[in-house]
């Protein structure tokens, strides 16, 4: 009885999340910029078509650093704006409680960011066309980048409950990220290497993104790479939750 209820706040709060997100242009100039971006770096950059393999790599590769600035900018309304407007204390005061909002706010969000995902298919029907390529890969590439895509989301709505203004929340969400990415980043790792004990340079490479995000890539669904994932998300999720309790305090 216990867990209907909680399912029919979440729904509840998940169902007036997406339809602000859709009732809004934003949401549409998001997905238009994201796929012209990813298109761009995946064709223009990465140069899809003159390599001449039939796989995603070239596409995926850019998921990180696309993320790193379209996340938190979806991401820093969650919160910011609702206390910018003053409707946080009347949403707080709904017979539900915080963690529910809380988790349904980050669920219609994660599902705007997942739609943009999936309108990337003809990517997919691209490299069928051109090749015979592994699913595998593909399949496991398009969950890492889901995954990953939450995790970016959880900073973001962590940093959005922090203060007021959205521009705040974005810069911090980008620098927290950023560090995220750059702990797995081959270049700063191999630095690394150079002086840091070799256990410090594999703790720092473990935090990072991109070493979980990699072997996604290549076709390996890592359970220990899905519970790095997911406990980023709980973890942010969980200090969004402290942070507004300490506001509402």
């Amino acid at each position: 009885m216990k867990s209907e209820a909680i399912l029919t706040h979440v729904s509840a709060i998940f169902k007036r999340e997406i339809k602000a997100y859709f009732g809004s242009p934003v949401a549409y100039v998001f997905i238009a910029v994201f796929l012209l971006l990813m298109g761009f770096f995946t064709f223009h950059i990465s140069h899809f078509f003159e390599m001449g393999q039939a796989d995603l790599r070239a596409f995926f590769e850019w998921h990180p650093w696309l993320y790193l600035f379209l996340v938190p900018a979806a991401a820093m309304r969650l919160w910011a704006e609702e206390l910018r407007m003053g409707t946080i204390e009347l949403v707080l005061t709904f017979p539900i409680t915080t963690g529910e909002v809380i988790i349904g706010k980050f669920l219609a969000a994660w599902a705007f960011i997942g739609i943009a995902l999936a309108l990337t298919f003809p990517m997919v029907l691209t490299v069928t066309y051109l090749g015979d390529p592994d699913p595998g890969p593909i399949i496991t590439g398009y969950i890492g980048s889901f995954l990953m895509a939450g995790a970016f989301l959880g900073v973001g709505s962590m940093t959005s409950a922090v203060t007021r203004s959205q521009v705040i929340s974005f810069i911090l969400a980008v620098l927290i990220c950023l560090f995220f990415i750059l702990a797995g980043f081959p270049p700063v790792t191999a630095m690394m290497a150079d002086w840091a004990p070799r256990w410090l340079t594999a703790v720092v490479s473990g935090l990072g993104f991109l070493s979980h995000f990699v072997s996604m890539q290549r076709g390996v669904l890592d359970l220990r790479d899905i519970l790095y994932f997911g406990s980023v998300i709980c973890f942010t999720l969980f200090a969004n939750g402290i942070i507004l309790q300490y506001k509402r305090a």
